[in-house]
């Protein structure tokens, strides 16, 4: 195994916390959660809605991809996590979808959660295999 890499993403967002972009090793990808933040203003307010914050979150893991030569293509598992479950679930699965090309969806976990950092509706982190 080879030692991991901790990536940093210039275009993409700010992190929230004390963590990397993504980690990488053996061709393995972990890409961090993403929240709803905007990438040039950390400070600007969360979209409203469950449809804006998921593109806005699939739009910051884009940037994390192409920031390591990946898209989404590349991905093989996602993980959603959703404070309103039974509210935003079939909402944000169609914007999720419209992301991927058909019949190459990745496999997936959705977990309803009490609580995200920043207040959102959402947060989507990637596994990707060079």
């Amino acid at each position: 195994m080879t030692a991991p890499i901790f990536h940093m993403i210039e275009q993409a967002p700010t992190p929230v916390g004390p963590f990397c972009h993504a980690t990488e090793t053996d061709g393995w990808v972990f890409l961090t959660g993403q929240m709803p933040t905007d990438p040039e203003d950390a400070d600007a307010a969360l979209p409203e809605g469950i449809e804006a914050q998921t593109r806005r979150v699939m739009d910051n893991l884009i940037l994390v991809l192409e920031g390591m030569s990946l898209g989404l293509e590349d991905v093989v598992t996602v993980r959603i996590f959703l404070t309103e479950f039974k509210r935003d679930f079939y909402p944000m699965n169609a914007v999720y979808q419209s992301y991927f090309a058909a019949g190459k969806l990745p496999s997936r976990t959705c977990i309803g959660v009490t609580a995200l950092a920043v207040d959102a509706l959402v947060e989507i982190d990637f596994i990707a295999r060079r």
